[in-house]
């Protein structure tokens, strides 16, 4: 079940009260004690010192899938900003759910932050959800000793308030994901400027919330300020309540250790039980999560776009190409380059999740996150199985279609080809080499493609038909720009699975580069140097596809920037012209470099093009294409085999330069009205 507030049309400048009438800002609310959390003790040296900094901006910080916790933010960064003391401050909201670099605001924060005030804004999910990153990556920065113990301990304070609803997880449960924000925050330093207040969203969440801003501005207005935080120590618990009652708000009570365990320095032989049975409840609900539960927005997203959910985690959609070869008006990219019909494939991926917030992802910031697997694994078979059957119930619903050709259909519902590259990060699935194995065993190809940021699961893979890395930055600065990658060792990560990939010499290995003007269109030279490191036998160059303006997506220029400015547009998709000319000069960079690299094939209307190894040609012919028997006799024959060992003749129409650019002359080519205004007259299905 997930839980958030249900008043989706709250404005932004006002909240409604129980009765529905509007409710504005009140001064005189009855003070009622806020739940969780506590004030701590301040040490003022001078009763009379000055409130904070004026200068010291005021950040609110909220999570949703709903957008009603962005209506919350919102309405507090309206109330503060017409307090006159508080006015004259900067305040900016931003969702946490794609903060650029997590790192400058809550691991090692810039100097603009400090004396800083940070407010949160936290709904609770029983399901997996973007927050779920953001509450990891506040404990791994306490849990990791090579990082300052107290980096938040220079801000100007913090506050938050969760949303939640008692009626459906009350106890524990309620509001926890408040509490742990609240719990971690102080573990770091940072100092409470007022409690952690909760809103019943089967109640008087509204009037909760504003008795709450009124008592934290208060607080933010204190001549004394919000005062420095009397050092506890470093107990699990960050804080103690006035009677000295120890307490774990951000974990569930059926997981906590006894007072007579966890208080203990010394443990006796007769409390190892406890402890143990503690820690496998805790293992076992960890394995009980699930990735993508029924009945919660991040599901309901997926599934309105067209995505049908496959067990706890994974996923399948039908491609549009799939549609288009069904109907004889061609197949995408994957024909030309390697004899893949489209309407043989399936998109599927075994993993939801991702490690990277691209910001021209398509999912529009709906899929969980994360850095390690931590969700309910489901097994392979059940995976493929579930796959199979509702991408063969997509394509029944292709039927009644105007100009679906019979004969497509029924080969249709033999799968030959996967790829597995529909979202999330596929390699991050624990079992992608038994799955794997399962469609080699059923003569299904395999065309997997990963982020480069999972270099062991990378090592460890098994042969695939062909594995594809996305190259989408050429250095550190690009890279974290566009991918928004959540390790923080990224660029390392990134360099270790291209020299992983130099010597993954049996494996067809291909470099995906989208090309997104404005942010990686211009770094040839960069990314030759790439190809040098890595030695890939293909490299795809392709445009950006505009899905869509996204509030997701965030801009170059640096977080709290408004979504409006900062969404890609369609003026981020290069024309076809464009990545041509990128692509020459590519080519030319690589001869530069002495690489052994020319330009094969392209697929106009897919904006895309083919660079090779020139072992690939053979007496002046192009062999780019595969021979998927001949893939899966090596296979079963069980001998080392390489790329060179099941390769197929490209076709003449598929090759840079020919009058067809790409398209099959034996499919119907079909040009939009919209597609002839385009400056590059490029062809669109």
């Amino acid at each position: 079940m997930v839980v958030d507030l249900t008043n989706a049309a709250l404005a932004p400048t006002e909240l409604s009260s129980s009765d529905g009438s509007a409710l504005a800002v009140s001064t005189t609310t009855t003070a009622r004690k806020a739940r969780g959390g506590k004030v701590f003790t301040r040490r003022s040296k001078n009763a009379n010192t000055q409130p904070l900094p004026t200068k010291s901006d005021i950040y609110i910080f909220y999570s949703t899938l709903t957008g009603t916790s962005e209506k919350y933010a919102a309405h507090l960064q309206a109330t503060l900003s017409q307090h006159s003391q508080l006015s004259t401050r900067g305040i900016h909201t931003q969702n946490l759910d794609y903060l650029d670099d997590i790192d400058t605001y809550f691991v090692a924060p810039a100097r603009f932050l400090e004396n800083a005030v940070y407010l949160f804004v936290v709904p609770s999910y029983v399901s997996e959800s973007p927050l779920d990153f953001f509450t990891e990556t506040l404990k791994d920065t306490y849990n990791d000793f090579r990082i300052d113990s107290r980096p938040l301990r220079n801000l100007g304070g913090y506050a938050v308030f969760g949303l939640g609803d008692r009626e459906g997880w009350d106890g524990d449960m309620y509001c926890y994901q408040a509490m742990e924000v609240d719990k971690y925050l102080g573990k770091l330093g940072a100092p409470r400027a007022f409690p952690v207040g909760t809103g019943n969203v089967s109640g008087k969440a509204n009037d909760e919330y504003e008795e709450w801003i009124k008592h934290l501005i208060d607080a933010l207005t204190d001549p004394a300020g919000v005062g420095e935080m009397i050092d506890i120590g470093d107990s699990d618990d960050e804080g103690v309540e006035a009677e000295n009652e120890e307490i774990d708000i951000a974990r569930p009570a059926s997981l906590k250790l006894s007072k007579a365990t966890g208080a203990k320095d010394v443990i006796d032989v007769e409390d190892m039980g406890v402890i143990i049975e503690n820690s496998r409840a805790s293992s076992d609900l960890t394995s009980r999560k699930e990735m993508v539960g029924k009945d919660t927005p991040t599901y309901n997203a997926l599934t309105k776009q067209g995505y049908t959910i496959v067990g706890s985690h994974s996923g399948v959609k039908i491609c549009r190409w799939t549609k288009s070869a069904l109907r004889g008006r061609g197949s995408c990219y994957k024909f030309a380059f390697y004899g893949i019909k489209s309407h043989l494939c399936m998109e599927t991926t075994p993993s939801l999740s991702c490690s990277n917030k691209c910001v021209f992802c398509w999912r529009h910031g709906t899929n969980p996150v994360g850095t390690t697997w931590r969700w309910q694994v489901d097994p392979p078979d059940l995976i493929l199985k579930g796959a199979l059957e509702a991408h063969y119930r997509k394509i029944k619903q292709m039927r009644g279609v105007p100009g679906v050709q019979a004969a497509r259909f029924a080969e249709a519902f033999t799968v030959r080809h996967c790829a597995l590259s529909l979202v999330g990060e596929p390699i991050f699935y624990p079992h992608i080499n038994e799955f794997v194995g399962m469609l080699h065993e059923r003569n299904i190809s395999s065309f997997l493609v990963c982020n480069a940021q999972h270099p062991e699961q990378l090592k460890a893979l098994d042969q695939v038909t062909q594995l594809y890395v996305s190259i989408d930055a050429s250095d550190k600065e690009s890279l974290r720009r566009i991918d928004r990658p959540l390790h923080r060792d990224f660029w390392e990560r990134f360099n270790q699975c291209l020299d992983i990939l130099r010597i993954k010499t049996r494996q067809r290995t291909v470099f995906r580069l989208t090309l997104v003007k404005g942010f990686n269109a211009s770094e040839v030279l960069g990314y030759a140097k790439l190809v040098a490191q890595a030695l890939p036998c293909f490299i795809e160059i392709k445009g950006v596809t505009y899905c869509g303006t996204s509030s997701a997506t965030s801009g170059p220029n640096g977080a709290f920037k408004g979504a409006s400015k900062d969404s890609l547009t369609m003026a981020n998709v290069p024309f076809y012209e464009e990545v041509r000319d990128f692509v020459l000069q590519l080519d030319a960079s690589l001869k530069d470099l002495g690489l052994d690299y020319d330009i094969a094939a392209e697929h106009a209307h897919s904006c895309c093009i083919l660079i090779a190894q020139k072992r690939f040609k053979i007496d002046g012919e192009w062999y780019t294409h595969i021979n998927y028997n001949r893939f899966f006799e090596l296979l079963r024959q069980g001998i080392e085999f390489g790329p060179m060992d099941y390769i197929a003749k490209s076709p003449s129409w598929a090759l840079f330069g020919s009058e067809q650019a790409g398209f099959n002359p034996e499919d119907e080519r079909v040009v939009s009205k919209k597609s002839k205004a385009y400056k590059s007259e490029q062809l669109a299905i």
